[in-house]
């Protein structure tokens, strides 16, 4: 029983890896924009969070 338990959270994880590269690499603010507004574009709280972490990663992002 524990083999299917493990995979059927095989999914959950590959989506949750996927949105946390999608966060890392692309996102711009707009995954914060339904909680603050339009705070989340002015101030730019996730990017910025980001923006170092691409750097290591070695993504380019300017």
């Amino acid at each position: 029983m524990d083999r299917v338990a493990g995979k059927a959270t095989l999914p959950i994880w590959l989506a949750l890896i996927a949105l946390t590269l999608f966060a890392v690499l692309f996102d711009n603010g707009a995954l914060l924009a339904p909680l603050l507004g339009e705070a989340a574009g002015a101030n730019n709280y996730l990017h910025e969070l980001f923006h170092d972490g691409r750097h290591v990663l070695g993504t380019p992002c300017h």
